[in-house]
């Protein structure tokens, strides 16, 4: 999955009351971004206290979404002033319970499916209102029109065959976030980078910063195919 943050107040916040990675980044008014992550860690602690386990992504983002949308519903209170993405990785266990996967039985009552993982990467955007979507892909922030353009292109689909590797998103995201920001070129920025793989891929299921060489590598790409698109323009 690819989260890109292009706006210019965008903050990441990491929710740290989870064990399984979680992370959540907002675009808008800081202030409320912060109260956002605050409670979204209210939420992880809570549930881990009542099922002695890492609240899986999607629970949270509906928790979320639903504190989201009571501030809508009074006079008293205004609205949060912040698009939210909330993204994580739930740890991968095999199922073995009746019926879990499968067209029909084929041992015992329900059959079951041998080998069967749930978990996984899990991405949602939740807006001003409440209302949050699963996404493959997504950005939010002053130049998302750019980056879904662009996010649009790349094979994020497992459903559709072999997607692109954690190398190569990290590059595809370097290059989609300079592509946001060409309309401001006189506008300096610094580009941030954090990635989540699973328990065998680099971050050994762990939130981390991606590597400086990686990172570099990534900006020199993005910078590179920015100078090729001009050369083509001129």
């Amino acid at each position: 999955m690819l989260v890109l943050y292009v706006e210019d107040i965008s903050e990441p916040m990491l929710c740290g009351a989870l064990t399984h990675v979680s992370q959540q980044v907002s675009a808008g008014l800081v202030p409320d971004g912060r109260h956002f992550v605050s409670r979204a860690r209210d939420e992880a602690s809570s549930w881990r206290g009542t099922y002695k386990a890492p609240i899986p992504v999607a629970s949270l983002a509906n928790r979320m979404g639903s504190y989201v949308q009571a501030y809508t519903l009074y006079s008293s209170v205004r609205p949060f002033g912040i698009t939210a993405i909330v993204g994580g990785y739930d740890a991968e266990t095999e199922v073995d319970v009746d019926g879990a996967v499968g067209s029909g039985p084929k041992i015992g009552s329900g059959g079951k499916t041998q080998g069967v993982k749930e978990g996984g990467p899990y991405l949602y955007m939740i807006e001003p209102s409440g209302m949050y979507w699963g996404y493959y892909g997504a950005a939010t922030g002053k130049g998302r029109q750019a980056a879904k353009a662009e996010l649009e292109k790349l094979n994020l689909d497992p459903k559709k065959g072999d997607t692109i590797s954690l190398e190569e998103g990290v590059k595809e995201a370097a290059r989609i976030i300079y592509v946001a920001h060409e309309d401001s070129k006189d506008k300096e920025f610094e580009l941030e980078m954090t990635w989540i793989s699973a328990v065998g891929g680099p971050t050994k299921g762990r939130h981390e910063e991606v590597p400086k060489e990686l990172k570099e590598e990534a900006e020199r790409l993005a910078k590179k195919a920015l100078e090729g698109e001009d050369e083509m323009e001129e």
